[in-house]
């Protein structure tokens, strides 16, 4: 009699086996994850409390910074997991979208997959560097001497909880694994870190940094992994899928610079297209390029990477100023803003449009998010406009339009990633978009003034209001005001840095929540989360874009770039103009900040070699990056006041969108022929 159990049988055994290891899974990335957004608000207040004492006891810290760093790197790695599991890493899907179910769930198992390879030697790769660094006894130059296997061991453990959550992704896409299966993939994966992990604390990391057992055993452990959660089908594919890429980087070797960076490109091209995550995508190639196009691999790059890159206190100031805007979002301040805006020039032509518009100006100078800018003054002002029976067209394009301002009016991310990126002054940057976002506000408003004068049925008048009630409205914009001066008037007085101001800042959001007893333990939680979403695949989108950045500053493209244009003999305007037609495609099908990462490393050094001041190319790269977010197909405010209409037609919201895109040409070109608009109060303030 045969003991062996039927096929059914087993999937009900390993459907609660499996769902128990899920739901632990998750629930431990979802306890991480809190625990890595409050460690932004941590950093918030060991920042704010250094400039206290420093200007009130005149006794700075002298762990501030360095701490403020360390936790940075925690919270954004660490909190990858959970970005994952509530698929906060970006991905473009001007593609896949279109493709029919079956097929597109198919190639999303495989690029998770691909995704996964990458992850899996990024963590192993972490951890080596790490154990080496304890190994060695290594310590960081700085103030507090700390050893440098501490701070890197975050990295390491958030990498390998990010691929056991991929892992997880993946399994729960078949409901039919039988329970042998699930046992051997638990045990595969535990026997195989156990062993990576006993041979990494041996101190044998300098041996890892070549194609040996290590890189061997990970890949069989790969693709049996693969056979096991998905099917020979499956592992068939994503085998050919990296042979193709292998053989490709093997024949670069013998191209050109030119030539090598066309199969970059065009690598970086399929693979999103396909649906991966940008950063894995990014990430992937890198890896693939120093195993396969170096003389001599070098893995353990991508764990030094992945820790040079994100070891700098000038980057905290993103986390700060993303949390300051979540906590913004929740405090309510919108709905007084935009209220108090309509009592005083609501019955102008176009009147609830204007006081959008600058609601969403004044939002943008506290939140650094266009999407967070577009969302919240979306939220509150398009139904008020379409219950007054303005035109959705209008409605919802000058919202979608007046969110982009969020990135240009300083707080910026797009600016602070920038700065930190290229080395360029975070302030000068920050300051250099007020001007160019004024203007821009005027541009948006002068278009809404002459579409209502050319058609008055799209915006009639909105009510009258007496003076008692502008003058007690006023008062609802008191407290954005004072964030705004605590935020931008600390960084241009030169009393604060931007990490600085941004930890007053969010502090004060916070602050604004109590007030306006906004603040529960909901509303807390929930900010610490969305933030740490944001600010994880921010981060690793860099992590990813710095292995690829590796690489090509090996090949030299970057300075064989500027070689190819010196030597070509064209005007500097010519050369820019083709960078500008660039971003403008790129706008149309990847998000602002994968397209920063993607393209800087190799653009910027030709653009300084051309003459062009760095900040005043921050400007226009962000007004460049703002006309991307409202492009179709892929414009993500575009998406966002869709959400906020509850599903009206993308084609009126595009539509009601295409005036205003003018006006981000015309101002680019303004600021192109005037740069002054940018540079003006950047050199004032360093006066």
């Amino acid at each position: 009699m045969s003991t062996r159990m039927p096929a059914h049988a087993a999937v009900l055994v390993s459907a609660p086996r499996l769902t128990s290891v899920l739901t632990a899974l998750d629930a431990t990335s979802r306890v991480i994850g809190a625990a890595s957004g409050f460690g932004i608000l941590v950093i918030a207040v060991i920042v704010g409390a250094d400039v206290f004492l420093r200007y009130v006891f005149n006794a700075p810290t002298t762990w501030a910074d360095e701490i403020s760093t360390y936790l940075m790197i925690a919270a954004v790695f660490l909190g990858a997991a959970y970005t994952h599991l509530t698929d906060g890493h970006i991905r473009v899907d001007l593609v896949t979208e279109r493709l029919p179910q079956a097929i597109r769930d198919r190639l999303d198992v495989v690029t998770t997959w691909l995704g996964f390879v990458f992850v899996a030697y990024m963590a192993w790769q972490c951890y080596t560097a790490t154990a080496v660094a304890y190994v060695t006894g290594a310590r960081e130059f700085s103030l507090l001497v700390t050893p440098s296997y501490l701070p890197q061991i975050p990295i390491a453990v958030g990498m390998h909880l990010f691929a056991l959550q991929l892992l997880a992704d993946l399994a729960r896409r078949r409901s039919d694994l039988p329970a042998g299966r699930v046992a051997a993939a638990i045990a595969l994966v535990a026997a195989v870190t156990a062993g990576l992990l006993w041979v990494g604390l041996q101190g044998r990391g300098e041996h890892l940094a070549h194609v040996g057992l290590g890189t061997l055993l990970l890949a069989a452990t790969i693709f049996l992994l693969i056979l096991l959660l998905s099917g020979v089908g499956t592992a068939a594919i994503v085998t050919l899928a990296l042979a193709v890429g292998v053989m490709l980087f093997r024949a670069s070797q013998h191209l050109t610079v030119g030539q090598t960076m066309l199969v970059f490109s065009l690598g970086v091209l399929v693979l999103l297209l396909a649906g991966i995550r940008v950063s894995l995508g990014l990430g992937l190639l890198g890896l693939l390029g120093i195993y396969f196009l170096l003389p001599a691999p070098q893995p353990i790059t991508l764990g030094e990477r992945a820790w040079a890159t994100n070891n700098s206190f000038t980057l905290t100031a993103i986390p700060v100023f993303v949390l300051m805007g979540e906590f913004l979002l929740r405090s309510g301040v919108s709905d007084d803003l935009f209220g108090a805006l309509v009592r005083w020039i609501g019955r102008w032509p176009g009147g609830l449009s204007h006081a959008a518009m600058i609601a969403c100006s004044i939002f943008a100078a506290v939140s650094g998010s266009s999407v967070a800018t577009a969302a919240t003054i979306g939220t509150v002002a398009c139904p008020e406009m379409i219950k007054r029976g303005y035109s959705p067209r209008i409605a919802y394009g000058s919202l979608a339009a007046g969110g982009t301002l969020g990135i240009l009016i300083p707080p910026s991310i797009v600016m602070l990633l920038y700065g930190s990126m290229m080395g360029v002054s975070i302030a000068a940057c920050l300051i250099a978009g007020i001007i160019p976002g004024i203007v821009l506000t005027g541009c948006f408003m002068l278009i809404l003034a002459g579409w209502s004068v050319l058609d008055p049925r799209v915006t009639p008048k909105g009510p009258v209001f007496t003076w008692g009630e502008r003058l007690r409205a006023a008062w609802a914009i008191v407290p954005v005001v004072i964030l705004i001066f605590l935020v931008l008037g600390t960084i241009y007085l030169g009393v604060a840095t931007p990490t600085e101001a941004g930890a007053i800042g969010c502090l004060g959001a916070i602050a604004i929540c109590l007030i306006r007893r906004r603040l529960t333990w909901a509303t807390f939680s929930d900010a610490l989360l969305s933030s740490i979403r944001t600010n994880s695949f921010i981060f690793v989108i860099i992590t990813g874009a710095a292995i690829s950045s590796f690489l090509l500053d090996y090949l030299r493209v970057p300075a064989v770039l500027v070689e190819t244009i010196r030597d070509l003999g064209l005007h500097r305007w010519v050369v820019m103009t083709i960078f500008y037609l660039l971003y403008i495609a790129l706008g149309c099908v990847i998000d602002g900040i994968s397209m920063m990462v993607l393209t800087l490393p190799v653009i910027f050094p030709a653009v300084v070699a051309l003459g062009f001041d760095p900040v005043w190319f921050a400007v226009v790269l962000t007004l460049l990056i703002e006309l991307g977010l409202i492009t179709p197909p892929v414009g993500l405010n575009l998406y966002v006041l869709q959400g906020v209409s509850g599903g009206h037609p993308m084609r009126d919201i595009i539509i009601g969108a295409i005036p205003f895109m003018f006006a981000m040409v015309l101002v680019i070109v303004l600021v192109s022929f005037f740069p002054i608009l940018a540079t003006w109060l950047p050199e004032l303030m360093l006066k």
